[in-house]
């Protein structure tokens, strides 16, 4: 600590959560587009939405319950927890707008804010204990309150989940400006002949709702087994009985091969049943 500095003591708190999670409503004044691909979307994957809706709020009555907890490991939890169910909440929304190309960073930071969890928990939150001992100062020379960036990233965890590093690849290669990748998201109907480019395009892709409606079903799964199997948070029998039937609920869609999903064949990407319409004919496309 420096002569310009001078620490403060931290305490720890939940301030505040919200009532409950609620599907995106219809975007009324939005494109015709948009309001189609809103549309198919409630239509095609009511079952999906619906599963998502009710584990969002799963997850805000184990916080809710939990509200009181003023312990070190609950904060470093609630505070990933809380990024990582606004950035699935957002991809949500712009899923069911047709903005396809912009879930993936969402997704991504999701993965990267569900991971860290498993760290500090694996680690005892020995490092979150470590950083909050500093991490709040005031800082004279700058008459600002200065709080430690402290730089955490989860790689081991990602390794060791595979269901979650797979998602985490794959939204990773998407979210950058790789060439193919952009092509997919932005010429998704280009063929052998022509690449065409859809401009801020918002029309309704099947495979790409059927995609990232899957990502977000998994980490929401995953999310919850965290918070419950970690012991930190109090979860009740009946609580735990709903999870385990929504968990097999997300097993049981994920596994099915009529949707579109994705398979990593010798370091690149194999989707299967990559179709626009419900319709259409389902196609392969390898990235």
């Amino acid at each position: 600590m420096t002569q310009s500095e001078v620490r403060t003591r931290i305490k720890t708190a939940l301030g505040s959560l919200p009532d409950r999670y609620a599907l995106p409503s219809r975007p009324s004044a939005a494109q015709p587009a948009m309001q189609d691909a809103f549309r198919q979307t409630q239509f095609l994957l009511s079952g999906e939405l619906e599963l998502f809706e009710k584990m969002m709020n799963l997850q805000l009555q184990i916080v809710a319950a939990n509200s009181r907890l003023r312990t070190v490991e609950a904060s470093a939890l609630f505070s990933f927890w809380s990024r990582a169910f606004a950035h699935e909440a957002d991809a949500c929304t712009l899923m069911t707008l047709g903005s396809y190309s912009a879930a993936p960073p969402l997704v991504r930071a999701a993965c990267d804010c569900v991971a860290a969890q498993r760290s500090l928990i694996g680690d005892g939150f020995k490092e979150y204990g470590d950083w909050l001992e500093t991490a709040v100062r005031q800082d004279r020379e700058h008459t600002a309150m200065a709080i430690d960036l402290g730089r955490f990233r989860a790689g081991s965890a990602l390794a060791e989940d595979e269901r979650l590093g797979s998602v985490y690849r794959l939204v990773s290669d998407l979210s950058m400006p790789h060439l193919g990748a952009t092509v997919l998201q932005v010429a998704s109907d280009s063929n052998l002949q022509k690449m065409t480019v859809a401009f801020g395009e918002t029309l309704f892709h099947l495979g790409w709702a059927e995609l990232i409606s899957g990502w977000l079903l998994l980490l929401v799964d995953i999310q919850l087994t965290i918070v419950i199997s970690t012991g930190v948070f109090a979860v009740d029998h009946s609580i735990l009985a709903v999870y385990q039937s929504y968990s097999r609920e997300v097993n049981s869609i994920l596994a099915s091969r009529r949707r579109c999903y994705v398979e990593e064949v010798d370091g690149r990407y194999l989707f299967q049943n990559y179709r626009r319409t419900a319709s259409g004919s389902p196609k392969r496309l390898l990235l």
